[in-house]
């Protein structure tokens, strides 16, 4: 079974990656993935460099000069994103076929923006880590060292966090403790690997 999971940033997301892969859960993380395939030799690396010539000193992406072109500019950030988005999702899938042949019955999609985009069909279940935006702009503010105009921007940028949750198969809540979190994935956990 394939597992996508999401939340709003600073929801907890990479809390329940870095537990599910403690317990033995192969986690994708799709930010990563991203990263490798503008790297030399990565699956987009030719094309963006061709595309985004300026990002890039001494045959090396500077993400900062790419982020400084799309954010300022849609049309680039759409061009963008039609060139880095099948190749991500191209080495997302096979890394999961790899995970599956090599004998994992549950396989974890960790992608931030699976529901803003067209990733929801590559999974079977959505699982979206949900905090209230209250909390969600403390967290962030605090973690990033924001003010709260910037912490709102952010959050802002993505889908809102309670229709996130109302699109979820499941929702693992984290306005507690940690332990508690643990606790409900655990039991999520239980439920998918019984089926």
């Amino acid at each position: 079974m394939r597992i996508g999971l999401t939340g709003g940033i600073a929801s907890g997301k990479s809390t329940v990656s870095a537990y599910l892969q403690r317990r033995g859960i192969p986690v994708i993380d799709a930010d990563l993935v991203a990263r490798q395939v503008v790297e030399p030799g990565g699956r987009a690396f030719e094309e963006v460099k061709a595309v985004f010539p300026t990002a890039f000193v001494d045959g090396l992406l500077v993400r900062s000069k790419l982020g400084d072109i799309i954010f300022h500019d849609n049309e680039k950030r759409l061009i963008l994103n039609e060139l880095m988005h099948p190749k991500i999702r191209q080495q997302m899938l096979e890394l999961a076929a790899q995970y599956e042949q090599a004998g994992h019955s549950v396989i974890v999609l960790d992608i931030p923006l699976l529901l803003e985009g067209d990733w929801k069909r590559l999974v079977d279940q959505v699982v979206v880590v949900y905090c209230n935006a209250s909390l969600q702009k403390e967290r962030l503010m605090e973690r990033n060292q924001l003010t709260a105009e910037e912490a709102q921007a952010r959050i802002d940028s993505q889908l809102d966090i309670e229709q996130k949750k109302r699109l979820a198969d499941h929702v693992l809540w984290n306005e507690g403790t940690r332990e508690a979190l643990y606790q409900q994935i655990d039991t999520w956990l239980k439920s998918v690997q019984d089926n």
